[in-house]
């Protein structure tokens, strides 16, 4: 018998371990302890109280407008000699034309991809030769050109941000090159049960609003897009009164007024017209099953249509959403992950845009308890509009959003996109500065008031992306009867019933009425 086993028998004590291991004796030290009933609570005193939040001070800025209509806005911010200069332009995927999804992504893509006086390898090896970062994209409200330069290369950085802005060519071989690259990630997104479970949501919720198509296109509108779209693209949406730019960093306002006006000082006015578009349609209890029969596990979303980035309700929302299932509080991560173990992660976010919003609760979990998650995720909803948040649940919300606060404004471009992100939507730059006090001065009054506001768990847009015929008959047991169910291989994002119109329900085992169960 080992010398071990001799120490965790009663009795045997250190002469059992005479001339034996070290390591023995502290094992039959430990084990007495417990054998005897002698076990401490760990941990027996509570966490240390977290420090007071530090004072953060927004750096001094300045706001000019160029005579031509672009808005200047200046940020000092002296710690790092580093100046970002961001350019954000109203043309976003909102403004693609019917038909041609994908528009202003691609557009902005091809930004620096070449201009009509550098190469694309041009301007990589400019921006690369003086240690700085260049970059371009497009979301569902806007487009934006970022650079990133040392304080003695500014004038090169304000040199290629307006050149490729004003500038770029369109080479039909970089459009292939960027349409093929973008075909590409779309087929592997096609297979992704993730992206389907968003970009069905977003239709779902937004109708044939521009914010319900996905905003870096179709392989069929992708393929369908000219270099006369783009060109007519940028020619109508990109001037100067549609644009904001930002310059934040190691610089002056007298510095960063007179680099705008040398670049930008001559860019011709533009009036860009606004673009008719659909309203979203009034929230609709609707549940949509994409079936993807290889599926093992169920993407879900649950959610309908929100408010507007310039809401007065915006921040209370938010915070009631956190509490729903975001950072600081996340009820569905601990009823769903934490006491029921039905999946890795849950979370709700609040998408806010220029012209509408929406609410949303997402997760996935195994194709068996599709329906048990789907019922939770519901009651979770009923429960944030019926019952009052308890105040530590609101406190732990509103310490993250503060306490993470001083990271949003921690670099010259973490800077440059708060301030962007507020001019854009028309909001006072003082929002920014008084951000924590505002947050930390919402109640549970106001989370219960917004909440029944703009909480509608009797209309629910529900999407479930998986193996069909594994739930669909447990859904009735959790209150939906009514559901409509598509083949993944026929689905199509521009139909009223996500249908390709040349495959029939009957031909494709498709149930023809909602509630009909898939064969």
């Amino acid at each position: 018998m080992s010398a071990l086993l001799h120490l965790q028998t009663p009795g045997r004590t250190l002469r059992a371990v005479r001339g034996r291991s070290v390591l023995a004796l502290l094992a039959w030290i430990a084990w007495s302890g417990t054998a005897h009933g002698q076990v401490r609570d760990w941990p027996s005193e509570r966490p240390p109280r977290p420090l007071a939040a530090r004072d953060v001070k927004f750096p001094p800025y300045d706001i000019r407008t160029l005579p031509n209509g672009l808005r200047v806005v200046v940020v000092m911010h002296h710690e790092q000699p580093v100046v970002t200069l961001r350019l954000l332009t109203r043309a976003g995927s909102v403004c693609d034309p019917p038909g041609k999804s994908g528009v202003a992504t691609l557009a902005a893509a091809l930004l620096d991809q070449g201009t009509t006086t550098r190469s694309a390898e041009q301007i990589a090896d400019t921006i690369d030769s003086i240690g700085g970062g260049l970059g371009t994209g497009a979301g569902s409200d806007l487009s934006f050109a970022n650079v990133i330069v040392m304080k003695d290369s500014l004038a090169v950085g304000f040199d290629l941000l307006a050149d490729v802005v004003r500038n770029p060519a369109f080479q039909p071989e970089e459009i292939e090159r960027q349409r093929q690259q973008a075909l590409s990630g779309l087929r592997v997104s096609l297979e992704d049960p993730d992206y389907l479970a968003s970009v069905v949501f977003d239709r779902l919720v937004y109708g044939f609003h521009p914010y319900g198509l996905p905003g870096s296109g179709t392989p069929e509108s992708l393929q369908s897009i000219t270099a006369a779209d783009l060109r007519a693209f940028h020619q109508r949406f990109y001037g100067p009164s549609n644009s904001i730019l930002a310059v934040v960093g190691d610089i002056t306002a007298d510095e960063a007024f007179a680099g705008a006006e040398r670049v930008f000082g001559n860019w011709a006015q533009l009036e860009a017209p606004p673009v008719p578009v659909a309203e979203p349609p009034v929230p609709t209890r609707r549940v949509i099953i994409v079936n993807k029969p290889d599926a093992v596990q169920t993407e879900i979303r649950v959610g309908h249509l929100g408010i507007e980035r310039q809401h007065t309700d915006y921040l209370a929302m938010d915070v009631a959403v956190k509490i729903l299932g975001g950072e600081g509080g996340n009820r569905l991560f601990s009823v769903l992950r934490s006491e029921r173990g039905l999946t890795y992660d849950a979370d709700a976010n609040m998408q806010a845009l220029k012209q509408a919003g929406a609410f949303m609760a997402g997760t996935n979990t195994r194709t068996e308890t599709t329906a048990e998650v789907l019922r939770l995720m519901v009651d979770e909803f009923q429960k944030l509009q019926r019952e009052r948040v308890q105040e530590r649940e609101l406190a732990a919300a509103q310490a993250y959003l503060a306490g993470n606060f001083p990271l949003t404004i921690e670099t010259p471009d973490a800077i440059a996109a708060q301030v962007l992100d507020v001019l854009f939507y028309g909001l006072p730059l003082g929002e920014i500065e008084s951000y924590r006090e505002r947050v930390n001065a919402i109640t549970a009054d106001d989370i219960q008031r917004v909440a029944r506001q703009y909480l509608k768990p009797d209309r629910l847009s529900v999407v479930l992306v998986g193996d069909a015929k594994s739930f669909v008959g447990q859904l009735k047991g959790v209150g939906f009867s009514e559901y409509e169910v598509v083949d993944l291989t026929d689905l199509d994002l521009a139909a009223a019933d996500f249908r390709r119109a040349s495959r029939s329900p009957a031909a494709t085992g498709v149930a023809r009425e909602p509630g009909a169960p898939h064969d």
